[in-house]
């Protein structure tokens, strides 16, 4: 039986067909929707982690106990687990463990687009790349079993358009995989430095195998073609490169840790001009051109950016190379003229975000602030402009007391801005050291009870699993007052006046602080209040309200105008407004 999935369903499909039982990861676009799909499978455990590094370290112990896992994350993800990761390629693994990470270029929710080929090298682990659904569904399978066969954790590295992309995949039954039995081995699981030497050989030994059977898995095949141009590709680049460049000759690689030496070579021999399309960093280019060969690469195909059939193809014929024309049939339509671009939309905070008055007021008293990861980022964009920085997951309470640390008198101008889900994922241990270093910055909790920017996922604050299972909520008060925090204060941050001498109090108290700014996310929890009305004789035009960068306020015939439809009666602009123009609830006076 066949179904349309996108990557991550494929993914999700995949380690049930094949017999995971464990599935763990953290929430993070575009890896986000394999646990989700992967929790609604029968007789399965999944879970969100509090962040990757933990999800890899509970994949690592069921894996030590004999199950197939499952661990999935973003790519910036992977840098959170690098740790666990580079000691796994030691100690192997017992039950399979594939580590999904999935790569964003074009950053469509991302801080960065990094490459993450380059992490199955650093790790010296086995990598797979998918081009489709059903290659993203028989890899899991396939790296499952290289995974038990060599005694690794193997990679399966996706891309954003692989992930959320549909494609018709085959769906077959679960096979049932007992689990491994677990055996005392200390020189291969306790990597104290005497056991570590032997494993590092034994890594070296286990990577020479590798290196023979990536010459030979089927996943690594040559389409042969028009030969004046041979493409060397991978991932979704295979997929363009088949578009946009028709019978050309192709050296498709699904397995692209390690690299197969002779295929490259075969391949090379057998055309003409060597060239490879591959998104983001030349892994691929540097490669072939370590082996002594002539190749280009980078030098037509950009480094950055996602790739489009339209991009490959133009670039192509610019360079000059042999690209077969359409076909261009008698009678065909003439091809559709150019239309004008779509003007940009930039993302806003919905309405009746908690999160827009605490950058309003941030803004208003013009502090410095350090931002982090999560829909709350969006504070940062005009016309709120409430925050400074964005660096990565927990990087606002460390940089914060770095300000303090380099210029004392920031400490009384500073805020650190993060939300639950990533305190709990990496802020925790950010606030212990500026409280155990003497830091005396205030740090303003975003809690609106889920990790929202990825779509509404369970946290340990909660109070529910990735399997809608009750669970211990974190208190976060308690748990702040516990890392030596005696100054903590839980605001409502849509009451202005509140949230602004919540703010004041607490960056000038000379202590550390905490501003809990509790309200839960307005897409979760739809209050039934009527929306705002505009009183227009009232309204002077000044657009104030605007400030807030609410979608539902716009100016109309140089007045104030609420969509009713869009406006959730959240009531911020009716404090902002300084002439009583907008009121709560009630018809528009037009």
């Amino acid at each position: 039986m066949k179904e349309l999935m996108t990557g991550n369903e494929a993914i999700a499909r995949g380690a049930y067909e094949n017999g995971v039982t464990v599935g763990v990861g953290y929430p993070g676009t575009p890896s986000t929707e394999i646990l989700e799909n992967f929790s609604r499978y029968p007789g399965i455990k999944a879970q969100w982690a509090p962040n990757e590094k933990v999800a890899l370290e509970v994949g690592l112990g069921a894996s030590l106990a004999g199950a197939r896992v499952l661990v999935t994350m973003k790519h910036v993800g992977v840098n959170v687990a690098a740790d666990p990761l580079m000691t796994a390629a030691y100690t192997g693994v017992n039950g399979g463990l594939v580590l999904v990470s999935a790569d964003d270029p074009g950053m469509h929710s991302s801080q960065n687009e990094q490459d993450n080929r380059f992490y199955a090298r650093f790790a010296r682990i086995p990598m797979f790349e998918p081009s489709d659904s059903q290659e993203a569904l028989d890899m899991v399978g396939l790296a499952l079993q290289v995974s038990e066969d060599f005694d690794l954790p193997v990679m399966l590295r996706t891309t954003t358009r692989v992930a959320h992309s549909q494609s018709l995949v085959e769906v077959k039954e679960r096979k049932e995989i007992p689990l491994k039995p677990y055996r005392k081995d200390a020189p291969k699981w306790l990597m104290v430095p005497a056991y570590g030497r032997l494993r590092r050989q034994s890594l070296e030994e286990r990577l020479q195998r590798l290196k023979a059977y990536t010459e030979t898995t089927p996943v690594n095949f040559i389409t042969w073609g028009d030969r004046r141009v041979g493409v060397i590709t991978s991932g979704v680049s295979y997929q363009y490169v088949r578009e946009a460049m028709p019978g050309v000759s192709i050296l498709k690689l699904g397995m692209t840790h390690p690299l197969p030496e002779g295929l490259i070579r075969q391949f090379a021999a057998g055309v003409e001009k060597l060239v490879v399309v591959e998104e983001l960093d030349p892994y691929l280019e540097d490669f072939v051109r370590g082996l002594g060969l002539e190749v280009t690469g980078k030098k037509i195909f950009p480094a950055w950016n996602e790739f489009t059939p339209g991009l490959i193809r133009s670039r192509a014929v610019a360079a000059g190379l042999p690209v077969p024309a359409p076909d261009k049939e008698e009678g065909a339509a003439s091809p559709p003229r150019e239309l004008p671009p779509v003007p940009g939309r930039p993302p806003v905070l919905c309405p009746g975000c908690p999160h827009r008055g605490v950058f309003y007021v941030l803004h208003k008293l013009k502090l410095l602030v350090t931002g982090d990861i999560g829909c709350y980022t969006l504070g940062g964009l005009p016309p709120l402009e409430g925050m400074d920085t964005c660096v990565c997951m927990g990087a606002s309470i460390g940089m914060a007391h770095g300000c303090e640390l380099a210029d004392s008198t920031l400490s009384r101008r500073t805020v650190a801005v993060i939300g639950d889900s990533t305190f709990f994922h990496s802020g925790i241990t950010g606030l212990l050291n500026m409280v155990y270093n003497g830091g005396q910055g205030t740090v303003i909790i975003l809690d609106n009870r889920t990790t929202a920017m990825t779509g509404h996922q369970e946290h340990p604050g909660t109070g529910k699993t990735l399997m809608g299972e009750p669970a211990p909520a974190v208190d976060l008060e308690a748990l702040v007052r516990a890392l030596g925090v005696s100054r903590v204060r839980v605001v409502d941050p849509l009451k202005v006046a509140e949230l602004t001498q919540a703010i004041q109090e607490e960056v000038a108290c000379g202590a550390p602080s905490v501003i809990i700014a509790r309200r839960p996310c307005a897409l979760l929890h739809r209050e039934k209040r009527p929306p705002v009305m505009v009183d227009r004789e009232a309204c002077t035009g000044c657009r104030s309200c605007l400030k807030l960068g609410c979608p539902a306020i716009s100016v109309q015939d140089k007045k104030a105008a609420v969509e009713a439809i869009t406006c959730n009666g959240c009531g911020l602009c009716v404090q902002v407004c300084r002439f009583g123009a907008l009121k709560e609830g009630g018809e528009n006076n037009d």
